[in-house]
This record gives C-alpha cells, sequence and structure tokens, in this order.
C-alpha cells in the first residue's frame, strides 16, 4: 500500500533573549530606583524620630520648668549655689514649711536633678526645741541636659525702660545672697538621632522672682 503522508518539518517558535545591555541598563535603572526609594525612607524616618524626640524633650522640659517655677516662686531664700564648672547646684528654702531643695546638674550624666531636705522641729522639755532634719530621695527631673546655666539678680531693675535686673552683687562685685530676688535660668536638651543631633534640641529660658522674699 503506498501511503500518501508526507512528513513536514514542525517548525518551533523563536524565543527571544535580552542583550547584555539590555541586561545592564536593566540593573543600572533597578539600582537608581532603589537608591531612591531607600533615601526617601531614611529621610522620612529621621525626620518622625527628630520630631518624636523634639516633642518629647520640649514636655519634660516645660514640666520641670513648671515644677522648678513653682518652688523657687514660693521659696523665701536662695542659700547657696554654684553656677560655674560642669558640676552646678541651686539651694533655695522655705521657712515657713521648713523645707530646702537643691537642684543639682552634672555635665557627665547630663542629668538635672531634684533633692529636698526637710527640717522637723520637736519640743524636748517644757522651753527647750530640737530641730532634725531628713533628706528626701533625690528626683531626676530633666535627662539628657547638656546645659544648665542660671544666674542671680536683685530685686529692683535698671530705671531704663529695658527691665533688666542687677547681679545680685555687693559694691565689691562678689555675689549677696540677702539680696537675690530673682533667678534667670537657661538649659539645652538634646538627642542623638542616627549620628546626628538634628532638630532635637529644647532651650528654656525663664526668670524667676522669689515672690515670699522680704
Amino acid at each position: 500500500m503506498k501511503s500518501n503522508v508526507m512528513s513536514k518539518g514542525v517548525r518551533r517558535p523563536a524565543v527571544g533573549g535580552m542583550t547584555l545591555v539590555e541586561v545592564m541598563v536593566s540593573v543600572a535603572l533597578g539600582s537608581v530606583l532603589l537608591a531612591m526609594g531607600s533615601s526617601l525612607w531614611l529621610f522620612g524616618s529621621r525626620s518622625f524620630v527628630a520630631m518624636s524626640n523634639y516633642s518629647d524633650l520640649g514636655t519634660k522640659s516645660r514640666q520641670a520648668l513648671d515644677l522648678m517655677s513653682r518652688e523657687i516662686r514660693q521659696a523665701t531664700r536662695v542659700i547657696g549655689f554654684d553656677n560655674t564648672g560642669t558640676a552646678k547646684w541651686l539651694a533655695v528654702t522655705n521657712d515657713a514649711l521648713g523645707t530646702t531643695v537643691i537642684y543639682s546638674w552634672n555635665a557627665a550624666s547630663g542629668r538635672l536633678l531634684r533633692s529636698e531636705i526637710r527640717t522637723h522641729i520637736t519640743s524636748s522639755g517644757p522651753s527647750a526645741m530640737a530641730a532634725s532634719s531628713t533628706e528626701q530621695p533625690g528626683q531626676v527631673f530633666l535627662t539628657e541636659c547638656d546645659r544648665w546655666d542660671f544666674d542671680l539678680f536683685q530685686r529692683a531693675p535698671q530705671k531704663n525702660g529695658t527691665y533688666v535686673f542687677f547681679p545680685a552683687t555687693n559694691s565689691a562685685g562678689a555675689y549677696d545672697l540677702s539680696v537675690c530676688k530673682l533667678v534667670n535660668m537657661t538649659w539645652k536638651c538634646s538627642r542623638t538621632v542616627l549620628g546626628s543631633k538634628i532638630h532635637t534640641e529644647s532651650v528654656q529660658t525663664a526668670q524667676v522672682v522669689l515672690r515670699n522674699k522680704q
């Protein structure tokens, strides 16, 4: 039997491929897009963290300022201080309450601490009185505090319309706590965000008058 079926060659579809140049261009474009995306993500993350830190530092500074201002305003006098060097402190007392509050700052720790000493008057006889003191545990008012500066001023301001107070000094130029009526404070707190301190500083300045100072 004669077969009329003729064998025909099967034609396979051509398979397309990428050339080396096309691969290199694709890789280059992908790398550029990835770098741009990473930069935007890093910038956004840094900005978010910086604003969050700035808000947190501002809140803590305002809280510390409110507490310190209230206690200094109620104080009757300043009894001691050291506003030089890397370890500063300020002590105010309230004679009516029998309390002494000490604010201390150390540059190494970056902390502003508050400690309180209470004086207790006890009767030891019909006409004799005895005093004893107890120190309360310290309280941290500020952390990450880079600088805390303060100065003492007198009651009466200068009479030139600028309301600038005279320093609490005597005629010889030495500090005289008996004439101290105002405490001027400035501090700065900051945090490091990804290796740099950018938009994370919180600066507070206040002039507090000792209202109970006679």
